[in-house]
């Protein structure tokens, strides 16, 4: 899209995110998270303009590849096992080798209030304030799979602002905590120093998309147990299929109190882009994570226009009603739903 075609707003954003500004950023962030239609049109123009630019400037727009100069990395964990310091330590390290690193951590949403906490500042306080990196709390949001629903757009949008990494914290882990493999290059999951207790709280589908696993807290009294589940996990991880052809998952200790483990962590995470990128399994992988986003996308779309067809939403009510009082099963609540979806597409003006 030309910029002489986008709004004015929007022109504004596509330059001061080619520019590397972190305010247009933050507020192009923000824009995309809102809920607001004209806000998500303002988006798209954007990020449209942005997936056409050719200019390299410091805040050019990337590649949809590794060698167009940005690495995504999803890390996920069970609560306690230190995320935000251990992105904290791993962040400082990997800027202070030159790169630019933003974070986007997600904080997950009351069911009650719909707010969140959004502390991860607080918890990572050196990075904030370092002049190559953007720490980013955004709210889940009642999202499944530990990040928001628009965490890819958030992603293309640090891209362009210059960000040659960008990681993606998830809420915590479970079994839908697989979501931000879909989204990110590597994914790496953080453990405890357990062994096979830890191994029985950690899903298995979570291991076997797991492109590192790191096993924290190695310092200390801990340092031996770590270094046992390092081993354990090695072998249950030799048990898995592979999700790579040319990439293996490795499993390294590591304290962020210390920093012992933290630059082998990102010079295997390197490495990793270096060998999938160098294959063409990295440009591959991005282009199925492009299609499953917009199918994603498309699933999500329907939901939010079926919820704002008067229409519908008068007979969603009387539905999620019967279904409640048990004179309804959901999969007929839905088939009617869809039906009276279709009804309206093809007689309008019934």
């Amino acid at each position: 899209m030309s910029p002489d075609a986008l709004p004015h707003d929007a022109t504004e954003l596509v330059t001061g995110l080619r520019n590397g500004d972190r305010r247009a950023l933050a507020r192009a962030i923000t824009l995309a998270e809102s809920t607001r239609a004209d806000h998500r049109q303002l988006t798209e123009s954007v990020l449209a303009s942005l997936a056409t630019t050719a200019d390299a400037g410091p805040g050019a727009a990337r590649d949809t590849s590794m060698a167009g100069g940005s690495l995504r990395i999803g890390i996920s964990g069970p609560p306690g096992v230190g995320k935000s310091t251990f992105i904290e330590a791993f962040g400082l390290h990997v800027v202070e080798r030159g790169h630019r690193m933003a974070v986007l951590a997600v904080d997950p949403s009351s069911s009650v209030s719909g707010g969140s906490i959004l502390g991860d500042k607080t918890r990572m306080p050196g990075l904030s304030r370092h002049e190559s990196a953007f720490v980013r709390p955004s709210p889940g949001g009642g999202e499944l799979g530990g990040v928001s629903r628009r965490t890819r757009d958030a992603m293309t949008l640090c891209e362009a602002a210059g960000f040659d990494v960008i990681v993606v914290e998830t809420i915590g882990v479970g079994q839908s905590e697989v979501t931000v493999a879909e989204m990110v290059d590597a994914f790496v999951v953080l453990v405890s120093p357990g062994g096979g207790d830890e191994l029985q709280g950690i899903k298995r589908g979570i291991m076997e998309l797991a492109d590192l696993v790191v096993v924290t807290k190695a310092d200390g009294d801990l340092a031996p147990a770590a270094g046992r589940s390092v081993a354990d996990y090695r072998n249950a991880l030799g048990l898995l299929r592979p999700r790579w052809q040319h990439w293996r998952a490795d499993v390294l200790a590591c304290s962020a109190a210390t920093g012992v483990g933290v630059a082998e962590v990102w010079d295997t995470l390197e490495r990793f882009a270096h060998d999938l990128t160098s294959t063409g399994e990295l440009v591959t992988h991005r282009s199925s994570q492009a299609r499953q986003a917009m199918w994603s996308e498309l699933r999500s779309g329907l939901v939010d226009r079926l919820a704002a067809n008067p229409a519908i939403r008068s007979r969603l009510t009387e539905l999620e009603e019967a279904v409640a009082a048990g004179t309804l099963t959901p999969s007929a609540a839905a088939r009617q739903v869809l039906e009276a979806w279709e009804a309206g597409l093809t007689h309008p003006g019934d």
